[in-house]
Order: C-alpha cells, then sequence, then structure tokens
C-alpha cells in the first residue's frame, strides 16, 4: 500500500478541482495547504480535526473528483 499523501498536496487539488470554495470551507482549506500529515498540529488544531471541519464545510465540492478528493482525505485515519 503506498504511502498517503501530504495533506497540502491534496489541498492544492481540492482549490484547483473547487476554483470558487464555500466560504465555511476556505479556512480549513487554508489550513491543509500548509500540513503534510494526519499526525501534524494546525495551532491548536490538530490535522485531523482540521480535515474533518474541512469534510463537513465542503458539501457543495461534489463530482467525481471532488468524491475521489474526499476519500482520500477520509482514508487518512
Amino acid at each position: 500500500m503506498p504511502a498517503p499523501r501530504p495533506i497540502s498536496q491534496i489541498a492544492s487539488d481540492i482549490r484547483a478541482a473547487w476554483p470558487k470554495p464555500y466560504f465555511g470551507a476556505v479556512p480549513y482549506l487554508d489550513a491543509m495547504a500548509s500540513l503534510g500529515s494526519i499526525a501534524e498540529d494546525y495551532g491548536a488544531d490538530s490535522a485531523r480535526s482540521v480535515v474533518l471541519y474541512f469534510l463537513a464545510n465542503a458539501a457543495t465540492f461534489r463530482g467525481p473528483v471532488a468524491k475521489a478528493l474526499k476519500a482520500e482525505l477520509k482514508a487518512l485515519k
């Protein structure tokens, strides 16, 4: 099984596929851009909570690419 991609790389792909993200997802997408792995922290928050909050605010991010990228984030446990 290959190593998971860095969260920042996934965030970059999300930005490319979702040019006008929902405003509630933007702070979490920005935070994910500086994270490498799910084990890191972003300020006082864990990377896990940042990813979960992004996913909770990304309901309007739809389509096959969105589904694949969200699945990749969910698999980072």
